[in-house]
Order: C-alpha cells, then structure tokens, then sequence
C-alpha cells in the first residue's frame, strides 16, 4: 500500500535548514552541508553509489511530492519539475502568478488532510514524498504521514531551523530501515498509531 513518507535531510541536533534561512539565503548558511550526499559542489544533484544510490532511487520512485509553500518557492518551485510527477503545495493563500509556468504544480489551500489527499491520488500506487518542517508537523499532528525518512548527516548545526520544533504530543515511532554510510546514517521510521 501507497505511503506518505517525509524525506529529509538533518543534523545531528535536528536542524534542516542553517542560521539566517530565508528567501535570499534559501536553507541558511551552511545548509548545503546537509546534502552532499547526494548533491556536488556546484549544485547538480547526483546518483551516489551503493546503499545511498538505492535510497536516492527510492525517492525519485515516488509519484507525488507535498511540500509547504516556503520550501515550495525556496526551491522556485524545482522549476515545475521535481522528478517529473505533479507538485502539491501547501498554504493559506493562492500561488503567486509565476506558478502559472508550472503545470504540474498545484496549491492546495484547504488543509493538510485535503492537500495530502490530492497528492495521493495522484501518485497512485506510488508514495508520496513530503518535504518540509511545516508540513511535516502538521501532517503528523493530522494523522496523514505515514512514514519518516531522515538522513542523519554527522554534523551538529548549533541554530536554524529544526524539523520538529513543536509538537502537541509525543509521537511514538518505529525503526524500519537503517543504512549506514560513511557520508549519512539513513533511518527510515513508521509513525505508530
């Protein structure tokens, strides 16, 4: 069956994104380190070898991406193509008029629940890829992330912005999936309800 699974990348004390992350420093100084893993010094991603190659096809395997709005334009919307499949976008208001270039990019303005399954009708029998702080806590405060994807990066960021700085509750989770490489330790959980 289908998932919606939360890829991110992460330091050690939980940041995804370094200090000073906004629209004219996208992901805040230093946050290129959270993704050498899989993306060269100049900015082309790349297939790694080995385990984390398998990973890296596991992500570009998934029929649909939900993503909050600040990821969403942080990223100029992957430019209306992440890994060919359609884009859903969370948030409170309509798109911007350039959004309009991206056919496959479509806002969802009704709620986590609704945005999350208008992605999952359209990946089918696919996963769905979820990026974001936002959205990634309220689809977990929702009930409608069903997995975590972190690639634990060996390095301790000290400030920025954290994957989940607040939740209503305690999450109970459990480890599916571990692969250690020398760049990331990938940890895939199951939320358990």
């Amino acid at each position: 069956m289908p998932s919606s699974v939360l890829y991110m990348s992460m330091s050690l004390d939980g940041y995804i994104a370094g200090p000073n992350d906004e629209p004219g420093n996208p992901g805040g100084d230093g946050f290129g380190r959270l993704h050498e893993w899989f993306v060269a010094p100049d900015g082309e991603f790349f297939r790694p070898s080995g385990p984390a190659g398998e990973l890296f096809d596991e992500i570009n395997a998934t029929g649909a991406v939900l993503s909050g709005r600040r990821t969403a334009e942080q990223a100029d919307h992957w430019k209306g193509d992440h890994h060919g499949v359609p884009v859903f976008v969370l948030s409170h208001r309509p798109p911007g008029p350039s959004v309009a270039n991206y056919p496959l990019v479509t806002y969802a303005t009704d709620g986590i629940e609704s945005a999350m399954a208008q992605a999952k009708a359209a990946a089918g029998d696919r996963n769905v890829l979820v990026h974001g702080a936002y959205t990634a806590q309220r689809a977990v405060e929702a009930g409608v992330l069903d997995e975590l994807q972190i690639h634990q990066i060996p390095v301790l960021f000290g400030g920025g912005r954290r994957l989940f700085e607040l939740l209503p509750s305690r999450i109970e989770l459990e480890v599916v999936r571990v692969v250690d490489t020398p760049e990331a330790t990938h940890i895939r959980y199951r939320i358990r309800r």
